[in-house]
């Protein structure tokens, strides 16, 4: 049976619906405000409640900005769960920038009446065409023709897959941006033929329960979710709500963005997407985001200014707007969005590689091996705990290099690499053949490959994900080519790479019947490299060419505005040895004028301190730290170095000396040559270099001598320090020192910071590794939403003992507390406002913790890393990490 609909050039999902939803009802007038900024456009906001003829009412906002006029539109959802009130910033945003905005509360959710249909055809698919209606209508919104606007669609997850089933069934649809979503929902929730359980229950939770969906779908879900296995009629139930459904009508500039740490709808989904769009001559971008479902959102900011460049070219016909690569992929730190700039670097590609490109084999080694599927499917084996990783959960921990899956002994195959020779990266899914065998008629398998470090004993796995898979026929042997998770992740020399077949997932349905799988190798592991996939050179030094012109410039302009300025608020003799004092100092936003990146930020730093700046994303770090080196100008407040006010161009800056976002060089260049080029285009005698004394602090010896090109990561950073410490400034900024550097690496930057510091001087480091934080700062400056959180010395505010702080749901009552402390390997466990602190003894483990709560029932939402500093902080900020 074809369950997909005619392609509709009048757009109407289906004949049926026509006559009874022909017109769109307004429920009143609609409600209007507007939204005020400094700088920008006022927005105005009108909300109405639209009737679709079906008794369902649609709770909508429609966002405009700037003079009169028609412009094009974008349609934007949210995600599951969710309501419009959650796109509306991004809404005003797009306003602003010269967008017709229209946002509503999908079926079910927010202020909209109606069962909850997962994006069906015939109920929120035909809700968009609806509003697609609308905005013809609308005297703001430009049109193609009488009946059809310019429009585009965006969203998050639910959100993203309504916009590509919004391509695929309503012409008038011209562009598209789908975020972290699903191609095929019936894949997403049943891979290979296995019951995504958790992530099942997790939606029909957050959905408000069964009875809030559709009858169909909850008489589907209870049945699976009773019988464990899935069903062809569930299967066609949830495809029927795919845009896989209408993969060939979907032929619209499309940018799908998806999360590296998503165990819900992974990288595999949007690489359907991007083959099946492309296929029907569609541009197509992909990016492939940190974070996920698992993972968080740390790159909002940046996805937000690509759909907008997305939407300029492929809206307003801007062929001027940079929409990006083809392919890109984010490979390190987070996003500090203080400043609505995303800090993340990213490798690309002109081409989109796919999922299987460049690959090598790595061969594996291991007998046959047989292991039990034990009866109840009990215990189960951990890979992630859905839903949690975005506050501190098992794929945080994974990102730290901290191994937490947990196989049991018996119930799990592996298969081992020969340490690899050289660095190794990840770029796409691994596969392998392997011969099944079992003494039930079907089998169900969880493949995993790990990362092994070379002391055999630490293993993550990259992303915390998993490949399930079904084998019919297992009885009389089958050989199973094994696909396994997409992922992006360098595999270190002296690593080795570890396949694992386990019979359990915590996640999944396993069967419930005992049985004995037999499992032998058949092929090495396959590994996509993705070599076209490139991280972009760090540009050149700016000041190699423009410095000298630019100061004689800067010099220039002062003498020329000189009368005008304002005089220089006078030395403050008490501070002249306090290296810093930041007193109310506040930063709003560019386009707001009660949002701020900082807010009444008040701290002081001492002579020979090593101060720690931290917060999560979006803290307000980068941008105090620009303030402070007189880049950008505060709102309110100040800050004096060495009792001097800071401004753009003040002297008192000569004593500071800042490393920010690495550092461009001269590759053909010695590393000496580099530091005094820099130094000579300061104009500052030579003498007052200090060249010698930087250098033995920072460490380099006899590779100065040397051209930057044959440098390591890590002797680069370690020469942009020194840049930063010529003429021993006596208050030093790093900001991320240690991006990009592997540990022994990390360890000598450490000895660096702590000798400069020795001598008197001053340190501030922003970093979000927080263990090296711990061990070479001796105070902390911790900052949340741009506000002082706490501040004072390492020892502290970290507190005694090392716990894993254990988030829950609701307040963990005494009893269940005490039978947590009671657990083997817990040496105690405390309740607090956020659930438990838990303190693990020499025997205990974090994956043996996890696997006993949910033994124990405890309504986990997430775990904190077992270092002392990161529970600390993780207490501190809350749910912001």
């Amino acid at each position: 049976m074809d369950l997909r609909l005619p392609r509709l050039r009048r757009p109407r999902p289906r004949r049926a619906l026509a006559a009874a939803a022909a017109v769109v009802v307004l429920a009143g007038a609609g409600t209007w405000t507007a939204v005020a900024s400094d700088d920008a456009p006022e927005v105005r906001r009108a909300d109405r409640v639209m009737a679709t003829g079906e008794g369902v009412r649609i709770d909508t906002s429609f966002f405009t900005a700037g003079p009169e006029g028609r412009r094009p539109a974008v349609l934007l959802g949210h995600g599951f769960g969710g309501s419009k009130e959650d796109v509306r910033a991004q809404a005003e945003d797009l306003a602003r920038d010269g967008y017709a905005v229209l946002t509503w509360s999908a079926r079910g959710f927010g202020r909209s009446t109606g069962k909850i249909g997962l994006n069906d055809p015939e109920g929120e698919v035909a809700d968009v065409s609806r509003l697609v209606d609308w905005l013809a209508a609308r005297p703001e919104v430009r049109l193609d023709k009488d009946g059809d606007p310019r429009v585009g669609m965006a969203g998050n997850s639910y959100g993203g897959a309504i916009a590509l089933l919004g391509a695929g069934y309503d012409d008038r649809v011209d562009a598209v941006a789908p975020a972290i979503t699903y191609f095929d929902l019936a894949e997403a929730l049943f891979p290979d033929g296995v019951f995504k359980k958790l992530w099942a229950g997790a939606f029909v939770t957050s959905g408000g329960g069964c009875a809030r969906f559709e009858p169909e779908l909850c008489a589907m879900y209870e049945r699976v979710a009773e019988s464990g296995v899935p069903d062809a009629r569930a299967r066609a139930l949830l495809e029927a709500r795919s845009p896989a459904a209408v993969a060939d009508r979907i032929d619209v500039p499309t940018l799908l963005m998806q999360g590296q740490t998503d165990s819900l709808f992974p990288l595999g989904q949007a690489d359907a997407a991007a083959r099946a769009i492309r296929a029907n001559g569609a541009p197509v971008g992909v990016d492939w985001l940190a974070g996920g479902h698992d993972g968080g959102d740390p790159e909002t900011d940046r996805l937000h200014e690509r759909v907008r460049a997305w939407f300029d070219r492929y809206l307003k016909g801007d062929e001027s707007a940079d929409t990006g690569p083809a392919f890109r992929v984010t490979r390190t730190g987070g996003v500090d969005s203080t400043d609505g700039r995303a800090q993340l670097r990213g490798a690309s590609a002109d081409a989109y590689p796919g999922l299987h490109s460049g690959t090598r084999t790595v061969e594996l080694t291991g007998r046959e091996q047989r292991f039990a599927n034990p009866a109840g499917a009990n215990p189960p084996a951990v890979s992630a705990l859905p839903g949690i990783g975005g506050s501190g959960g098992l794929s945080q921990l994974s990102s730290l290099g901290i191994g937490v899956s947990l196989d049991f002994p018996g119930q799990h195959a592996r298969f081992e690499s020969a340490p690899v020779t050289r660095d190794l990266r990840v770029t796409g899914s691994p596969a392998v053949t392997v011969r099944v065998r079992s003494t039930s008629d079907d089998a169900v398998l969880f493949a995993k490959v790990y990362d092994v470090g070379p002391d055999g004993r630490q293993q993550v796995l990259p992303s915390q994900l998993v490949t399930p898979v079904r084998v019919e026929g297992a009885r009389v042997g089958k050989d199973v080519e094994l696909t396994l998770p997409a992922v992006d992740h360098e595999v270190r020399k002296g690593h080795r790479l570890r396949l694992v077949l386990a019979s359990t997932d915590l996640a999944y349905a396993s069967p419930a019947a005992p049985a004995t799988y037999t499992v032998s190798l058949k092929s090495g592991l396959t590994v996509p490299t993705a070599p076209g996939v490139t991280t972009a050179e760090a540009p050149l030094p700016a000041w190699v060419v423009w410095l000298p012109v630019a100061g004689a410039v800067t010099a220039l302009a002062l003498l020329l505005t000189g009368r005008r300025r304002t005089a220089a608020p006078a030395p403050d003799p008490d501070l002249a040895d306090v290296p810093l004092q930041i007193t109310g100092l506040s930063k709003r936003y560019a386009r707001s004028a009660d949002r701020y990146a900082v807010r009444d930020l008040s701290f002081r730093v001492d002579k020979g301190q090593v101060l720690g700046l931290l917060g999560p994303n979006g803290a307000g770090k980068t941008t105090t730290l620009r303030m402070l080196m007189g880049l950008i100008k505060p709102d309110d407040g100040e800050i004096r170095v060495f009792g001097h006010a800071v401004r753009p161009g003040a002297p008192v800056l000569s004593r500071v000396g800042a490393f920010v976002e690495g550092a461009g060089f001269l590759p053909h260049l010695s590393g000496r040559e580099n530091l005094e080029l820099y130094w000579a285009a300061t104009g500052r005698p030579p003498e007052d270099a200090h060249l010698d004394e930087a250098l033995e602090i920072a460490g380099l010896g006899d590779a100065l001598a040397r051209a930057v090109r044959t440098y390591s990561q890590g002797m680069r950073q370690r020469l942009a320090i020194a840049q930063a410490m010529l003429g021993l400034p006596d208050l030093l900024i790093l900001d991320e020192p240690t991006n990009g550097l592997d540990p022994p690496q990390i360890r000598e930057m450490r000895e660096v910071m702590i000798r400069y510091a020795a001598a008197g001087r001053t340190v501030i480091v922003s970093s979000h590794l927080l263990a090296e934080v711990e061990q070479s700062c001796t105070h902390l400056v911790v900052m949340d939403r741009g506000r002082l959180v706490q501040a004072g010395p390492v020892h502290d505010i970290i507190g005694s003992g090392d716990t894993l702080l254990v988030g829950t749901v609701t307040p963990v009552e005494e009893p269940l507390a005490e039978k947590v402390a009671a657990l083997p390997g817990v040496e105690s466990a405390v309740r607090t406002d956020e659930g438990l602190l838990v303190r693990l003894g020499a025997d205990g483990t974090a994956p043996r913790l996890i696997a006993e709560l949910v033994r124990l029932e405890v309504p986990v939402t997430s775990v904190g890393p077992h270092r002392r500093l990161e529970d600390a902080f993780l207490t501190l900020i809350g749910g912001s990490a």
